[in-house]
């Protein structure tokens, strides 16, 4: 009888179990889902190039075809310390998922406990007779199972902000790994830019000196003036405090180059010269496409999923919270007996709490939650104008910087003309040596503005893959898993 009073409770109980079950299988998401925003898109691009060809899924860097340089860039997404960093934060968020999602399941526990004592003979609401042992003892094994029913759908909402913000993180790493690689090919650029530099002014430098102790030879033979040597020396000490400048400056860009390998500063090895680097070919695409491409703008976006989620699981506080919990184990005063059949207990309960009064507490959190949501749209939107303003800038920097470049080329080739005709005139007494200098000086820095162009040309081409993004970051990031070559064998110093 006792067993059939049991079985009849539990008939009574399982109507109720199944139905919430059936409630937590089939129930509503509170809160908004989310839709893409709406955003205007430019039809095309101002400067597009009509000739470009679709190489957005290549590694564009090896079209320099600087094997040095592609050394550099695999060495820089192995040891980079901002990659490794970015990594590690993406395994954190996977923690985070893992921890959020598991809130979904079933939780189920254990526990074992043992315990000897002895009990006060004098003491207590009923003193022990003198027969009675006053030590006891007392054994627990149990298994305990709880579970949230996920009714209205707060659990889902967190987990679907923790999966997006995963996802975002993510794309924070690949974005990382655009920037790195952007980064590294932009120094390497500016670093042989600098090298052709130095190179110009210290030939510069070269003819100034040779040309200063002629002068000297000139004025002690009483051929020129003193303020004629006072000219020529005057532009000699002009061009040579050039190369200290250029020299700082390189080394500088070095020690910045060799912390972005992950390496500490000092010198690096050189490849091809300024103007043996391929430019690249310009990457093709729609404006529309930048939004699927760019790393940075899909972290946005995520963001602003993860914060439209959080929207709806901050309203399911309005709501029941329905738990189940069951336990089942032994119970004995004696270790022998622990598993036998009399030392079995269980149990089973469901449990709803609902809020009543608080103060306006969750409202504040729902609030709060679509501020925020607010907040990452407006960052989403801002994000995408300004993707387009940087694949503007640097497309129209690389039509332009290539037209300056062809004109400092025709510019170069008149001062030449100029400076040797003056130097004819000069020779020939029909101009003052003012005019051999204006020549030279203006000579001089045209020639070092073409190779600091040279370098702002293949610079925008860098500039405009870092700002279309594409495939090409995922091919960079299997380059992240790859072994870097190694350079300490070639790193020399500069030549």
């Amino acid at each position: 009888m006792p067993r059939n009073n049991d079985m009849r409770g539990i008939k009574v109980l399982r109507p109720p179990l199944f139905l919430l079950l059936g409630l937590a299988l089939g129930s509503c998401t509170v809160g908004p889902d989310y839709e893409r925003p709406k955003v205007e898109i430019p039809a095309t691009f101002r400067y597009a190039d009509q000739e470009a060809r679709q190489v957005s899924n290549t590694l564009w860097w090896e079209q320099f075809q600087d094997s040095v340089l592609n050394d550099l860039i695999r060495t820089a997404l192995n040891e980079n310390k901002d990659v490794k960093i970015a990594a590690a934060r993406v395994e954190e968020y996977q923690g985070r998922y893992g921890e959020t999602h598991s809130r979904r399941f079933p939780q189920i526990g254990s526990g074992l406990q043992g315990q000897r004592a002895k009990a006060p003979l004098n003491s207590g609401p009923v003193p022990l007779t003198s027969g009675t042992n006053p030590i006891y003892e007392n054994y627990q094994a149990v298994l305990g199972v709880s579970w949230e029913l996920d009714i209205w759908g707060r659990l889902r909402r967190l987990d679907e902000a923790a999966r997006a913000e995963l996802l975002a993180t993510e794309e924070g790493r690949r974005a990382v790994i655009l920037s790195l690689v952007s980064a590294v090919a932009t120094s390497y650029v500016n670093l042989r830019d600098l090298d052709r530099e130095l190179e110009i002014a210290r030939a510069t430098v070269k003819l100034r000196s040779d040309s200063y102790e002629i002068f000297k030879l000139r004025y002690t033979a009483s051929v020129v003036s003193e303020m004629e040597l006072a000219q020529s020396q005057s532009e000699y000490e002009r061009a040579l405090s050039t190369v200290p400048r250029l020299e700082s400056l390189a080394a500088q860009q070095e020690n910045a180059l060799a912390v972005l390998l992950g390496r500490n500063p000092g010198p690096l090895v050189r490849g091809r010269a300024l103007g043996q680097l391929t430019l690249p070919s310009v990457p093709s695409g729609l404006p529309s496409a930048v939004l699927e491409q760019r790393p940075d703008l899909r972290q946005a976006e995520l963001n602003l999923i993860a914060a439209n989620a959080r929207i709806g699981a901050a309203k399911a506080l309005y709501f029941p919270t329905i738990s189940l919990t069951g336990l089942v184990g032994s119970v004995s005063n004696q270790l022998s007996d622990l598993f036998t059949g009399p030392a079995e207990t269980w149990s089973y309960a469901a449990a709803a709490s609902l809020p009543i009064f608080t103060a306006g507490g969750i409202a504040g959190q729902v609030q709060q939650a679509r501020a925020i949501q607010q907040q990452y749209l407006l960052t989403y939107q801002q994000a995408i104008q300004s993707a387009f303003k940087d694949v503007e800038n640097a497309l129209i920097a690389s039509q332009k910087s290539r037209e300056q470049l062809a004109t400092q080329a025709r510019q170069i080739d008149a001062l030449r003309t100029y400076a040797r005709l003056a130097n004819l005139r000069y020779d020939n007494g029909y101009t003052s040596y003012i005019e051999v200098l204006d020549a030279e000086r203006t000579l001089f820095d045209v020639e070092l503005s073409y190779a600091n162009t040279q370098g702002a040309v293949l610079t925008a081409m860098i500039d405009l893959y870092k700002a279309t993004g594409g495939g090409w970051v995922d091919e960079a990031d299997k380059l992240t898993r790859l072994e870097p070559t190694p350079l300490a064998d070639k790193d020399k110093g500069a030549p």
